[in-house]
């Protein structure tokens, strides 16, 4: 494996693609990002680890040919759709509920903490459920990885990406977790709760009811 496997002109526009995708503002990044100021670092880089493992696991599947078993099994891809719109209508249920909850002055910022392995498997759960990300990695690959390059080919593709990936959701955790920031949490809690909500049932529907 030598340096132009990773910086051909078509891998370098498929990490271009894949890193614009992975930074634009979504129900992962928001995730990460609310944990980050509402519970602290390593709340967000539990769950933020758990984002790049469904991913990971994704860019597998895009590399062993999941495009010719989505082909032969149609309805898998629609079952993983409407799983994946009702979780984030879950999610958008959890994130009203606590933008309708006035904590006491005294409480502190922090939220009461959640479990490492909880939170991991959230993110798993969020990202292995998300139809766009595996359409993305599909594309992704078949971008960079000529049709008959095979599995090796793909292999610096998706070990860049990967990179990308958690350097991208590393720097939500880390960001987000600043002393700065978690003020301006205290400040505007229900308000970014409130649009967490509002975000995650606009994105839950739109999977539930889409016919693509």
């Amino acid at each position: 494996m030598n340096a132009s496997a990773f910086l051909s002109a078509n891998v370098l526009i498929a990490y271009t693609a894949y890193f614009v995708g992975t930074a634009s503002p979504g129900p992962s990044n928001l995730a990460i990002m609310s944990l980050a100021m509402g519970s602290g670092r390593k709340a967000a880089f539990a769950f933020a680890l758990g984002v790049m493992t469904g991913s990971f696991s994704w860019a597998m599947l895009a590399t062993l040919g999941l495009s010719a078993v989505l082909a032969t099994y149609s309805q898998l891809l629609v079952a993983i759709r409407l799983a994946g719109g009702l979780y984030l209508l879950w999610l958008a249920w959890k994130s009203a509920r606590s933008a309708c909850t006035r904590h006491p002055p005294l409480a502190g910022l922090e939220r009461a903490p959640e479990a490492s392995r909880r939170l991991y498997l959230r993110g798993l759960l969020l990202h292995l459920t998300n139809p766009k990300a595996i359409l993305v990695w599909l594309s992704i690959v078949s971008l960079a990885v000529p049709a008959a390059g095979g599995a090796s080919r793909a292999a610096p593709v998706v070990l860049g990406c990967m990179g990308i990936g958690a350097l991208v959701f590393s720097s939500y955790a880390v960001l987000f977790s600043t002393a700065t920031a978690r003020r301006v949490y205290g400040s505007m809690r229900r308000w970014l709760d409130g649009s967490l909500a509002v975000v995650f049932s606009l994105a839950g529907v739109k999977l539930l009811t889409s016919r693509s």
